[in-house]
């Protein structure tokens, strides 16, 4: 997963929590606010496990978004590891991210993803003399 869609900030997250939509499945809890931008970050406490594991289901989340990141809507998302995830095989981790974005509805279809995709390349070529 690219930086560019990293939430960073503390005050971010905050924000999130507090104004956030939520849903949630077995594995993980999903938070949602609109915005003009694409940014997710992921939470996972220490009733998880140590540091080791931690950075391991952190790791197997951001996994699991980057190939929905081209069809998510624009908008904050904070995926909070819940402790069945520490031991969730990945395509369990993976079917449940996809759940939680189908139910609130979330995901952009296969045409909109495609068209999101090229306008940024059309507005490079745009900018070209």
């Amino acid at each position: 997963m690219q930086r560019t869609y990293s939430l960073k900030k503390n005050a971010q997250f905050k924000y999130v929590y507090r104004r956030g939509a939520s849903g949630g499945s077995h594995e993980m809890v999903m938070l949602y606010v609109k915005a003009k931008t694409l940014k997710v970050g992921f939470s996972v406490g220490k009733k998880i496990g140590c540091a080791v594991e931690r950075n391991r289901v952190k790791r197997r989340l951001r996994a699991a978004a980057a190939p929905l990141l081209p069809r998510m809507k624009q908008g904050l998302y904070v995926f909070i590891a819940r402790q069945p995830a520490a031991t969730a095989d990945f395509s369990k981790l993976c079917r449940s991210m996809q759940y939680l974005l189908r139910r609130q509805n979330l995901l952009l279809s296969a045409e909109e993803a495609e068209a999101r995709a090229a306008a940024p390349a059309a507005q490079k070529d745009g900018n070209k003399p």
